[in-house]
């Protein structure tokens, strides 16, 4: 029931107008974002790089309904990779496609796309594109792999969610596409027809999309796997299957959030794995700052234990 609040909260535009309004909102939300500036994004990144983690660059955004919004988050995401290049921090970054523009024109995203991709491609670096709810998987899969077949952009992943039905047949697709994934458990309210409702399904189906995915015969396609989770069990699940298979640590990592499992993250790049934080910055925390709120009770216990003491 939370986190059905929590989720319907992201999506209010009052609730949105309210909320950011109060100090105690923004100061706790600092804990999840790196601040509201990409100056401030740098630095977070910069502290990562200096325990040995890197990062992926999250400019908040999402849901533009206009082309102007989605022009200038395109210029705020070439700002980005020229400040990642300048700056010679480790890098890449991660974006929404409602934030370019999908709901105005798939042409004008597409548009958007291509020139972010050109810059990354120019630069050497990477950008993934975040899954948003189901009601966008298909029209997103289809625009990621246009840019990525049809239009030659090797630099550009996909997130897939494993609270899907459909991820397993995504999954597959993926691997034997040589495919960079990023795979979460899905941070949306989803309609049962479309979405396990139980946790411990979701949980089965994570690990059972984890062990699919790291086959010889998708590295053999370039197949590489992100796993992005901080529940433990997902994560002594990859690493049992890793090890019993002998999957190299050059084809997967471990992705964490920002202000989340900070120790957890050490101790899997101190064991000799790959991990990268994903760091949002900016001024449209909102959303993002209300769908960690959701995921776990103890996040909202911190944002009361922050209110009560002042």
């Amino acid at each position: 029931m939370m986190r059905s609040f929590f989720l319907y909260l992201a999506r209010a535009t009052w609730a949105k107008s309210f909320i950011m309004r109060l100090g105690i909102a923004r100061r706790t939300a600092l804990r999840f974002i790196a601040g509201e500036s990409l100056a401030e994004g740098i630095e977070a990144t910069r502290a990562l790089n200096a325990r040995g983690l890197e990062a992926t660059l999250d400019h908040l955004g999402e849901s533009v309904y206009n082309e102007a919004g989605a022009r200038q988050a395109t210029q705020d995401y070439l700002e980005l990779l020229n400040a990642i290049a300048e700056s010679g921090v480790k890098a890449t970054v991660s974006l929404k496609l409602t934030q370019l523009g999908l709901d105005v024109s798939e042409e004008l995203c597409l548009e958007n796309m291509r020139a972010i991709l050109d810059c990354a491609r120019l630069q050497g670096n990477h950008a993934t594109i975040d899954m948003e709810s189901s009601d966008y998987t298909d029209r997103t899969l289809a625009l990621y792999r246009k840019l990525r077949d049809e239009e030659g952009f090797k630099c550009v992943g996909i997130v897939i969610q494993s609270y899907l039905y459909r991820s397993q047949a995504d999954m597959q697709a993926l691997a034997a596409e040589g495919a960079y994934v990023r795979l979460c458990k899905g941070a949306y309210k989803e309609p049962p027809d479309r979405a396990f409702p139980d946790k411990s399904d979701v949980d089965a189906n994570y690990v059972r999309l984890v062990e699919e995915f790291l086959t010889p015969e998708a590295r053999a396609a370039g197949a590489y796997l992100c796993i992005a989770t901080h529940d433990e069990k997902m994560i002594s699940a990859a690493q049992a299957h890793v090890k019993a298979h002998d999957v190299p640590y050059d084809s997967f990592e471990f992705q964490m959030l920002y202000g989340i499992r900070g120790k957890l993250q050490q101790e899997l790049h101190d064991d000799g794995y790959h991990v990268r934080v994903y760091v949002p910055y900016g001024t449209q925390w909102y959303p993002y700052y209300m769908r960690r709120l959701a995921e776990r009770p103890a996040n909202v216990w911190f944002l009361m234990s922050n209110f009560f003491r002042r």
